[in-house]
């Protein structure tokens, strides 16, 4: 098995991680990946902020615009 991950792979393995689909493989190849490549632990870090945001509970309707707001600044951090 090869441990060495493109980019594009490790996205992918960054997005089943999230929603509890990753074999314990793709985590450990997604963690060495994650040690050396700086472009992919931005997107893992972006991709977390976008899906606790998406998961808040106690996002209302009226704060819809702010949290727009918020979400964009983080995402340009």
């Amino acid at each position: 098995m090869n441990i060495k991950l493109e980019c594009h792979e490790a996205n992918h393995f960054c997005d089943k991680n999230q929603y509890k689909e990753a074999t314990f493989w793709e985590k450990v190849r997604l963690n060495i990946h994650l040690i050396y490549c700086r472009a992919c632990r931005k997107y893992t870090v972006r991709n977390t902020k976008l899906s606790k945001a998406i998961r808040n509970p106690k996002v209302k309707s009226a704060d819809k615009e702010a949290l727009k707001q918020r979400l964009q600044q983080e995402l340009s951090k």
